[in-house]
């Protein structure tokens, strides 16, 4: 047991014997202080809505977005710049929403985990950390109206409980149409909703629509000359404006504070990702072979230049542990 613990356990035990030994005129008094221990106690070992358990890790996150997120210099820029800013900001407006797209494997949920990481406790293990996959709490087109309800019922319920709450949404693209509708009114701009402010919580859509624009636009840079580094969000903000079904973002587009695009994983980046998950197998990270295994382990596209990696680093792990 740690020496705060411990501690703790002294203090409480010391009020109760404490409050055996006042007067009645005291005890009240006594009594107040054992209560504030007791929930000092059952704080230090259950998460709770205060900074002991939801505070960002600023220094955090930037070394993990630096050295776990590969190939992704627009994504890693943007959302260290809009968490910082964000939870540093006593006072925001309205809540942040980031809106994700890219192929599957480049690193959209990856970023969704860093980001809870450092800024909860408990990480994605958080009570304050809720997600919604589209085709699991959505699945049924005709019950659009009561995905819709639950889902302000659910949100309002969790704000209340902590204003720090992040809500991830994933396959934004196979989401139905309308079914999104009912939490514009949380995301948007407003001082109070019910009397509940949303202010101070996280959107995060994740989604694979736009992908094939981000990719052609990739590529294109690329057979121009361009380093792959040298592409900007302006570059990418035309195709995804393209790409968004507007049947789905109805709306949430108004709100969405950042669309971030996930480029396309090149060889490069597929043998950083071998060589991180050879040493989490406690293997140690060979270059050289991390350089064969993604040669022999992955596929890549377009057929006549494979630039791009199919699967991304989603599958490095299990194939990994086949090959290895």
């Amino acid at each position: 047991m740690g020496t705060t613990c411990r501690a703790l356990l002294v203090c409480f035990l010391t009020a109760n014997l404490v409050v055996n030994a006042f007067e009645p005129f005291t005890t009240t008094i006594a009594v107040g202080v054992t209560a504030a221990l007791g929930r000092t106690i059952y704080n230090y070992f259950h998460e709770s809505c205060d900074p002991k358990w939801v505070q960002l890790n600023a220094t955090g996150l930037q070394a993990d977005l630096e050295s776990q997120l590969f190939g992704q210099h627009i994504a890693s820029r943007i959302i260290l710049k809009a968490v910082t800013g964000f939870m540093n900001n006593n006072n925001p407006k309205k809540p942040l929403v980031l809106s994700l797209h890219g192929w599957t494997g480049t690193g959209k949920n990856f970023v969704s985990q860093l980001i809870a990481d450092n800024i909860y406790k408990k990480g994605m293990d958080s009570s304050f950390v809720h997600i919604f996959t589209s085709e699991l709490h959505f699945p049924h087109a005709s019950q659009i109206e009561t995905y819709k309800s639950q889902l302000q019922h659910w949100i309002r319920g969790n704000v209340t409980n902590c204003a720090h709450s992040m809500f991830i949404f994933d396959e934004m693209d196979k989401m139905h149409a309308g079914a999104i509708d009912g939490i514009n009114p949380f995301m948007d701009y407003q001082y109070k909703l019910d009397g509940v402010s949303y202010s101070k919580a996280i959107f995060i859509f994740l989604s694979n629509s736009g992908s094939t624009f981000i990719t052609q636009t990739t590529l294109d840079s690329l057979k121009a000359g361009k380093e792959r580094e040298k592409l900007k969000l302006k570059d990418m903000e035309t195709a995804l404006s393209l790409s968004t079904p507007l049947f789905i973002y109805r709306g949430v587009s108004n709100v969405v504070d950042y669309f971030i695009p996930f480029l396309p994983l090149e060889s490069r980046h597929i043998v950083q990702c071998i060589m991180v998950k050879m040493k989490n197998m406690g293997l140690k990270p060979e270059h050289e072979k991390a350089c064969e295994l993604a040669d022999e382990i992955v596929n890549y596209f377009p057929k006549d230049e494979k630039l791009f990696s199919s699967p991304g680093c989603k599958t490095i792990a299990s194939r990994l542990r086949f090959y290895m």
